[in-house]
């Protein structure tokens, strides 16, 4: 009788298993189907969040101060965000479009005219005797030069224009994640809520700490990566423009995404300074190098004013965090990173904390 019930049990087993599989996989499959429908839409709602997240002490202040309108706050900060992107990159553009053509016009007619370089140039490191040599032809002859040089001419070019294109991309992805930001804002209550529904079934007790930990550590790489990268910029523009530099916008930019990607600025500046002494006279150059390298080391001191304020994690562990992850996942890597980073030590110091205190209450032997 025993062994007739187990072989009556053997198929139902069996059948349990098959029907626990075909359930598994159709959840698998409805959650990769969900996850590719989504997939494009997921680097903006990120975005969308991580702005949501960064600007929401903002959107507090300003909400107060329009007598507790949050809609009204959140449109007030959608179009000065619009605005402080769109024109100054439109302008850009639009500036580096007629550039590239009165250039280029002026190769094609031969009415533009370089002046002759001055032998300071040739005491450059490294690049002095060939910009020397490349400067004085080009003086000479621009038409011989750029004849000479078409296909670098024409693919540096082709990388311009990408660039621009990819300006363009970037651009509207801004402006889509800004609204998303701003929903999210306006909506404040529901979606910390909604978070906090599926923080706490994921992670039980921990789950409101580790949406503490997330937001504070978004901000913190927004004021002190992303703040002083801007500040730096801010900085570098204005001695650019007072020492009369070309294209000093430009520099500027390059000076911003620098910073960013955790360079010093100083690859940027100090050929601009080995530049300006070869126009200028030697006090405002030598004044301007020192303005350059202040600048470039001003994040030694204003990284640590801002980055891991008013947390319990390290300075260095946001830092990495967020400089390995922008090495992995590009911009939106800072904060992906350092989030990733900051939860890892966090979780990894209690898991210390719960060792050690198991070894205090063990009982010792008399």
């Amino acid at each position: 009788m025993k062994q007739e019930s187990s072989l009556n049990k053997e198929p139902t087993i069996n059948q349990q298993v098959i029907d626990i599989a075909i359930k598994l996989g159709a959840v698998a499959l409805l959650i990769g189907w969900c996850f590719a429908i989504l997939r494009p839409f997921i680097l903006i709602v990120m975005w969308g969040a991580i702005l949501a997240v960064a600007l929401k002490p903002l959107h507090n202040k300003l909400t107060r101060m329009v007598r507790g309108k949050a809609g009204i706050a959140s449109t007030i900060i959608a179009l000065v965000g619009i605005t402080i992107i769109v024109v100054p990159s439109v302008n850009l553009s639009s500036s580096s479009i007629d550039s590239a053509q009165h250039l280029y016009n002026g190769i094609e007619q031969g009415t533009l005219k370089i002046p002759q370089a001055n032998e300071s140039v040739k005491e450059w490191p490294i690049i002095g005797e060939q910009s020397f040599a490349l400067w004085q032809a080009a003086s000479e002859d621009i038409q011989k030069v750029a004849g000479q040089y078409s296909e670098q001419i024409k693919s540096l070019s082709a990388s311009l224009l990408s660039a621009v294109a990819g300006l363009g991309g970037g651009i509207l992805q801004f402006i889509v994640s800004l609204i998303i930001a701003v929903v999210f804002m306006s909506k404040a209550e529901s979606s910390h809520q909604g978070v906090q529904r599926l923080m706490t079934r994921l992670m039980g007790d921990n789950g409101q700490r580790t949406i503490d930990t997330t937001i504070a550590t978004i901000r913190s790489v927004a004021t002190g990566v992303l703040g002083v990268a801007v500040i730096q910029s801010l900085l570098s523009g204005i001695g650019l423009l007072i020492a009369g530099i070309p294209g000093a916008g430009i520099w500027a930019i390059a000076v911003l995404i620098l910073a960013i990607a955790q360079l010093p600025p100083i690859l940027i500046l100090g050929p601009i300074a080995a530049y300006y002494f070869s126009v200028a006279d030697t006090t405002p150059a030598i004044i301007f190098l020192i303005f350059s390298i202040l600048v470039s080391s001003s994040d030694a001191f204003l990284k640590p004013l801002f980055l891991g304020r008013g947390m319990d994690i390290p300075m260095l562990v946001i830092l990495l965090g967020a400089i390995g992850g922008m090495l992995l996942s590009g911009i939106i890597g800072l904060f992906v990173g350092a989030v990733v980073l900051a939860l890892g030590y966090q979780l990894m110091m209690d898991w210390l904390s719960q060792h050690e205190e198991s070894i205090e209450e063990t009982p010792t032997e008399p």
